[in-house]
């Protein structure tokens, strides 16, 4: 495979050609759909605070302080996300299940992926290649995953909130991977590189590609860190590394 493809790398070009990937493991945000901006993250808490009428900048605020709690599995569901919030901003209670509607017409909103990728995607199954999705991810967005066009197109879905960590947690890659039925030297990852994704795919085994950030660089992305390997402009880009991958 060209490097114009690929991007730079650390590796020696004289290393031990590896096999054909038999799965594809891809990041969510960012990667397959665009992580949410500044600007839109402003608006959705504006919505939010609408509801519970506070100003959006404490919303924001409580949303940003409860990252974590929300990705992590502290918070088990849409509700209790919605509930957590409600406290946290010192709403009254009967603001929850408007709030709970807002989140997951929000989540729905997010996970709309492109044409393009989808077809993609499509391409990358039909020659018998296995997906799996593995996200940091809130309730909100797993409850809202099924109900999504990208849903059918994967064999799996791991999200941190229900697995009860974050990336880079060795659990994750391992729980994908468990669901796959595959070894880690089968599997191939994919993500924009948030969360120090790429390398700890790498310490679990599998090898990595960084994707260019979909919607940009101004995608919010939490902890990210320099990536040096290898890197394809889109996930649009996957059937055609894929179909050269013995080329390389």
């Amino acid at each position: 495979m060209s490097d114009v493809l690929f991007g730079g790398s650390h590796q020696q070009t004289s290393a031990p050609r590896a096999p054909r990937p038999t799965v594809v493991v891809l990041d969510l945000f960012g990667t397959l759909v665009a992580a949410p901006n500044a600007v839109e993250r402003s608006a959705a808490a504006s919505r939010l605070a609408g509801i519970i009428r506070v100003s959006p900048a404490l919303t924001e605020s409580v949303l940003s302080g409860s990252w974590r709690a929300r990705h992590d599995g502290q918070l088990r569901s849409t509700t209790e996300v919605a509930s957590h919030l409600v406290s946290r901003c010192d709403a009254p209670a009967s603001c929850v299940n408007k709030l709970e509607q807002l989140l997951a017409e929000l989540a729905r909103d997010r996970l709309q992926a492109d044409a393009t990728l989808l077809q993609a995607l499509k391409e990358i199954r039909h020659r018998g290649v296995g997906l799996a999705v593995l996200s940091d991810a809130s309730p909100d967005i797993a409850e809202a995953w099924n109900a999504s066009d990208l849903a059918p197109l994967f064999d799996t879905a791991v999200f941190s909130c229900r697995v009860g960590a974050v990336k880079p947690a060795p659990q994750l890659f391992g729980t994908a991977l468990e669901a796959l039925g595959v070894g880690p030297k089968q599997a191939l990852y994919c993500g924009d590189g948030g969360g120090d994704e790429l390398a700890g795919a790498e310490r679990a085994g599998m090898r990595a590609v960084r994707v260019d950030r979909r919607g940009g660089q101004h995608g919010l992305a939490f902890g990210e860190t320099a990536w040096p390997g290898r890197a394809i402009p889109e996930v649009e880009a996957l059937p055609s590394l894929l179909s050269t991958w013995r080329e390389r």
